[in-house]
């Protein structure tokens, strides 16, 4: 226990992070994002600090609605996958859960839907440009047209859609994904949803009737250069750890596997008690920031399984036990991950199961 890892969830980021997107999208309502085991801050542990402010959860799946209803929560869910099978309608309908709608074989499994289990809420997922899931823009009337036909379907349908690049702040391609989600909108009705966390942010226009925001709900950013500490949201996860050796290494010596960084003198190696076998990036490179105390220093030579190495030159007073932080407070996330060659979401997902996860109520 003496050597775990600790991801430090901070409850009141959370509810900050909430209040924040409420009201920067107002008077949109706001889906929040809680899929992915909540970004890795844990399913049930978000959605409960969550619930008393939360209107609308969004998950990827049905497994995850099903766990939030056996929590207790009873706000609105939306399963952005849809049903994966004909059965997961009846358990869906069972639950109280909302399906987003984007393939033929949905609507066929969607016309045997019994409405005495109570009528099923879909969003109709359209195309505009992402070209992964959704019906294309030429189909959105007809298949609106069936679906508003189907007896065990609520006759409000949503409309939703997602942006490939909404980080990209005056892009073309949310632009043209826009018009595109307008006109083949044109003349239905029911809510819409267009924005994500990016989209929230850059694209006011796209806001509509919901918004759809996971990244900035954790205090993330996806902007290229920008934390989320920039847009005003706070770090909802602090990876920290123990400093368990410091080393005096003379000048030329290689450190770690491989010896990719060599010592350009005599000078102090920390070693602190972290890898990727707990989801640091092996891909972080040499320069890296993480924090000894309050010191800045770069890690040096590649991550191991368990264990990263660290330059000491600018932390002299470092003594073995001193806090590593890989990040959060004082340290964003988006830094570690640009310095990865990947995102911030993949980070704080990559946890694993050997991390300590603890709970901070301030």
């Amino acid at each position: 226990m003496s050597r775990t890892t600790v991801a430090t969830i901070h409850l009141g980021a959370l509810r900050h992070n909430l209040a924040r997107i409420k009201a920067m999208a107002a008077p949109s309502k706001v889906m929040a994002v809680v899929k992915a085991d909540a970004y890795g801050h844990g399913l049930e542990r978000v959605a409960r600090a969550l619930d008393a402010e939360a209107e609308c959860f969004a998950v990827a799946a049905l497994g995850d609605g099903l766990r939030l209803r056996a929590a207790g929560h009873r706000q609105r869910i939306v399963v952005l996958s849809g049903p994966d099978q004909p059965g997961d309608i009846a358990e869906m309908q069972r639950l109280g859960l909302e399906a987003a709608i984007h393939h033929e074989a949905q609507l066929a499994w969607l016309s045997e839907a019994s409405a005495t289990r109570g009528r099923l809420r879909v969003w109709l997922k359209i195309d505009s440009g992402m070209h992964r899931l959704g019906f294309v823009p030429e189909r959105v009337a007809e298949v609106h047209a069936r679906l508003a036909a189907l007896q065990g379907i609520d006759p409000e349908i949503g409309l939703l859609t997602h942006f490939s690049e909404s980080e990209v702040f005056e892009g073309d391609a949310t632009r043209a994904q826009i018009a595109c989600f307008d006109a083949a909108t044109r003349g239905l009705g029911g809510p819409r949803s267009l924005s994500n966390s990016a989209a929230v942010l850059g694209w006011p226009a796209a806001r509509a009737d919901w918004v759809r925001s996971g990244g900035l709900l954790y205090g993330l950013s996806v902007v290229e250069g920008q934390s989320g500490a920039d847009f005003g949201f706070r770090p909802a996860m602090t990876l920290a750890t123990r400093l368990i050796a410091i080393n005096r290494i003379g000048k030329g010596e290689r450190i770690g596997y491989n010896g990719t960084w060599a010592c350009p003198e005599d000078m102090p190696v920390g070693v602190a008690a972290v890898g990727y076998g707990d989801g640091y990036p092996r891909s972080a490179v040499a320069g890296t920031p993480v924090l000894v105390g309050d010191a800045r220093v770069p890690l040096i030579g590649r991550v191991s399984m368990d264990l990263i190495t660290l330059d000491l030159r600018v932390a002299p007073r470092a003594k073995v036990g001193d806090r590593v932080t890989l990040w959060g407070e004082g340290l964003p996330v988006e830094t570690v991950a640009a310095r990865a060659g990947t995102i911030s979401y993949d980070l704080t997902c990559g946890m694993t199961r050997r991390v300590l996860f603890v709970e901070d109520e301030g």
